[in-house]
């Protein structure tokens, strides 16, 4: 315990004030305990060798590919563009630096080595995180006719307060994950440097004093809590290993997936109660207790970062600059034009122009587009039919919670373990396309499920349970096919994963942003039935892809610059 309490934001302040009196790390308690820290010749020699290795046959490790990777990879596969900087990193006066590693295989500190406990705790808090943050987009929804009458707008006009806030979070993670990933920063400074100023945003919208300023600090609100949206699962690598990995991502994933089902739910009563304000309250109580917890609790999890401020207090303690971490050698090779491509501009070369990855975020945006027209199709169907008021309009979203905890997540970890396990080769490789198959269960859900809504909830004779149990259904479709694509992209694009699932953020962003501008409109005009009718369509188009990926997707892979190819 002493160790998380030590690595939080308010351990690293108790450490300046005390001049690292209080909390001292091992090194620093004992006068040669750094000496343990240094690698020799045996270990530089082992560590090429590894690297050596994962540039040919690109093994999975227990980390997902970072944006400074590809950037660093970038810069070796192109040493022209930074040849000042090519061949060993250089200490003060021309010296050989002397790294820093971990102090053996059972080091401590390497989040790897948390016991299990420890570990679900610190993931424990990234979920808490991840909730506060995705809560924030439909908690508004209900208090959206209260905005419309305060600032004088039309509805759709006040609907740019849910755009807004989603089309920010869709582009921060383009600056915030970068940040992240730099040795002198790490996660968790950005992941509780936004939730402050996430928090504090707050004020502004609720005391807004016109819709101009309401509208800019929700898209600031969106943008500044983005980052454990695009990281979440980049933080579940950096301490579970490749077996268990891809089941934290899927906890990591239902909580982003009820967040916003419950948004609904909790800010109908409360705009019911209060007006369109406490829905925003309630939001601040959320993410204001989550900054808390994570300001005293939330140790760093990157390796990276842990291991470049163990170089940090080395060097302030012998006064001698050769040490570092390997990290900050590698970081200094690395042009930063190169960061920023692989940043800002990779992302979308990827996204729009390998057809792989353009098909699968396309289809994630789709799903998750229509998970938010729903935002808006919900009061129309239970509401303006069935007459329900907003809180329990708010229940009504209640079936889709249940259907992802209840039905999808248990599934996909009993397919896992049973089916999936039995693919694994001798050396721990398991191809992407193994993790396809749930995708065409969930692809099938999909039109099955919008038809059944669309046309039991158009009739208010109908009982309201029967759309409810159609919005199940709809939440074991997506579930199943997020995962599926998630995994597979980051198996079958290791080194450029954060781009790809960069990209993914994008677009599936975009698209929740944009679809609710015309949501209601459309099922007012078309009428409920055929709205759903169009959806289900426009979902039956994709039907097919997950099962042609899954048996053509090795031929296609290795047909690709970027994919990892298999022999």
């Amino acid at each position: 315990m002493i160790e998380i309490f030590r690595d939080s934001a308010f351990g690293k302040l108790l450490r300046i004030f005390s001049g690292t009196i209080l909390l001292p790390y091992p090194e620093e308690a004992h006068e040669l305990a750094w000496r343990t820290y240094i690698q020799t010749s045996a270990d530089a020699e082992q560590h090429e060798e590894s690297t050596a290795t994962s540039e040919k046959e690109l093994p999975q490790s227990y980390g997902l590919y970072t944006v400074i990777s590809q950037a660093s990879h970038r810069h070796r596969r192109r040493p022209s563009l930074n040849s000042a900087l090519a061949g060993p990193w250089r200490g003060p006066k021309g010296k050989t630096p002397v790294i820093i590693g971990w102090g053996g295989p059972d080091d401590s500190e390497n989040p790897q080595n948390w016991s299990t406990r420890k570990k679900f705790f610190v993931s424990s808090l990234i979920w808490l995180l991840t909730f506060s943050i995705y809560i924030g987009s439909a908690i508004y929804t209900p208090g959206i006719p209260g905005v419309s009458k305060q600032f004088n707008v039309s509805k759709e006009a006040a609907l740019l307060g849910l755009t807004l806030f989603v089309l920010g979070y869709g582009l921060g993670p383009m600056i915030w994950a970068p940040l992240s990933e730099l040795p002198a920063v790490g996660r968790s400074p950005v992941y509780v440097f936004t939730l402050t100023v996430f928090v504090f945003f707050q004020f502004a919208i609720i005391y807004a004093k016109n819709f101009g300023m309401l509208l800019a600090f929700r898209f600031l609100t969106g943008f500044f809590g983005s980052p454990v949206l695009a990281t979440g699962a980049a933080s579940m690598a950096d301490i579970w290993d490749i077996r268990t990995r891809d089941y934290m991502i899927a906890i990591w994933g239902c909580f982003a997936i009820s967040a916003p089902v419950l948004g609904p739910l909790v800010g109908g009563f409360a705009y019911s109660a209060k007006g369109w304000t406490w829905t925003i309250w309630e939001l601040l109580w959320i993410s204001g207790f989550t900054l808390v917890v994570l300001f005293i609790l939330l140790p760093e999890t990157f390796a990276v970062n842990i291991l470049s401020r163990r170089a940090r207090r080395i060097r302030r303690i012998t006064g001698d600059q050769r040490y570092a971490s390997e990290a900050e050698i590698e970081i200094a090779r690395v042009n930063p034009r190169d960061v920023l491509f692989e940043a800002l501009l990779r992302p979308f070369q990827l996204c729009f122009f390998e057809p792989i990855v353009f098909l699968m975020n396309l289809y994630i945006a789709l799903i998750y587009g229509i998970l938010y027209i729903w935002f808006e199709a919900f009061p129309i169907v239970f509401e303006l039919k069935r007459g329900f008021n907003p809180g329990e309009n708010g229940l009504a979203f209640l079936g889709i919670l249940v259907g992802a905890v209840c039905f999808a997540i248990p599934g996909y970890f009993c397919w896992k373990l049973r089916r999936q396990s039995k693919h694994i080769d001798v050396n721990g490789y398991l191809p992407p396309e193994e993790h396809l198959p749930p995708a065409c269960l969930g692809a099938l859900c999909l039109p099955i499920s919008l038809f059944w809504f669309g046309w039991t909830g158009n009739f208010a004779s109908i009982h309201w349970i029967v759309p409810i149990i159609a919005s199940v259904l709809f939440s074991i479709g997506s579930c199943l096919i997020f995962n599926s694509i998630f995994c597979y992209e980051a198996s079958a694009y290791p080194k450029y994963a954060a781009s790809v699932l960069a990209g993914n953020d994008f677009l599936r962003s975009s698209f929740g942003g944009a679809f609710p501008l015309f949501a209601t409109q459309m099922f007012l005009n078309l009428g409920v039935g055929w709205a759903c009718t169009l959806l289900g369509c426009l979902s039956l188009l994709f039907v097919p892809y997950p099962f042609v990926l899954y048996k053509f997707g090795k031929r296609i892979r290795n047909r690709s610059k970027y994919a990892q190819h298999d022999d």
